[in-house]
């Protein structure tokens, strides 16, 4: 008997699940980069223009826009306004290979905008660093990366719910109105944090710390280099709670359920 990710619909229906991940939880987060990576911001510097990743499907394409004004990034899922540069991608399949880092190569329309062109990659490649096997020494290259898996990952599981994802919609579907807090804790100011919002089966993501309401869990890393080890799945959560490289404050069962659902976010997008 078949598996169920053996079925072409189900693939399908996960290639699609993966795009839409890609699109509106990773993409959005190379405002991180533009804004907190001091060679990329100078790139970017006095930069306009709006770049499309445009993917087509059985049925209305999806996609993305980077939208540059003057150095600073905004994204907008809309579509409706004309791109000055566009990548197009065959099918959600060929999307998430690039995505991946796989050597897929989209059909690019804009050359035009050359420069932009280039500067687009290299922020393409500096994306990267959120490849499991990217481990930076830096201390400023290890924070950008678990502020970028932190907001990244949140934004994923609102949208691996909102994608249809039949296990997480029942999960969230039972719940009241709940908050669900990452943070790092470390000796800085800006303290790195990120939320999801639970609310009878619909969810939203936000950064920082949601003040209006006592988090239903709160899951505190210690520190970057407490963080990084767990993020990577370099160390189990249960065992990381262990060694107090995570505190939880809450439920440890919830706690446990939305790791498990970061797991499966991670499976479908590598």
């Amino acid at each position: 008997m078949a598996e169920k990710s053996d079925i072409p619909e189900i693939r399908a229906q996960r290639a699609l699940l993966a795009t839409r991940i890609f699109l509106r939880a990773l993409m959005p987060v190379m405002k991180v980069v533009v804004a907190d990576d001091p060679k990329m911001a100078a790139r970017f510097s006095g930069v306009s223009g709006r770049v499309r990743f445009l993917v087509k499907t059985e049925g209305e394409p999806c996609g993305m826009d980077l939208c540059f004004e003057e150095g600073h990034l905004e994204v907008d899922a809309s579509l409706q306004k004309r791109p000055d540069l566009q990548f197009t991608f065959k099918s959600p399949e060929k999307f998430n290979g690039f995505m991946a880092g796989k050597p897929v190569l989209p059909s690019i329309s804009g050359w035009r905008r050359f420069g932009l062109l280039v500067k687009v990659v290299g922020l393409l490649l500096a994306m990267k660093i959120l490849m499991p096997d990217a481990r930076p020494k830096a201390p400023e290259k290890k924070r950008l990366k678990v502020k970028m898996i932190l907001y990244m990952i949140t934004t994923a599981l609102s949208q691996y719910n909102k994608g249809g994802d039949p296990d997480m919609e029942a999960w969230t579907g039972k719940q009241p109105d709940r908050i669900y807090q990452m943070s790092v804790a470390t000796e800085e100011e800006d303290e790195i944090a990120a939320y999801l919002r639970v609310k009878a089966g619909k969810t939203k993501a936000g950064r920082g710390f949601y003040t209006r309401r006592r988090p239903f869990v709160h899951i505190c890393f210690n520190g970057i280099d407490g963080a990084m080890p767990v993020l990577l799945g370099d160390v189990e959560f249960v065992e990381a709670v262990g060694r107090q490289m995570v505190t939880v404050e809450g439920s440890p069962e919830y706690a446990a359920n939305l790791n498990d659902y970061m797991q499966r976010i991670q499976a479908l997008i590598v």
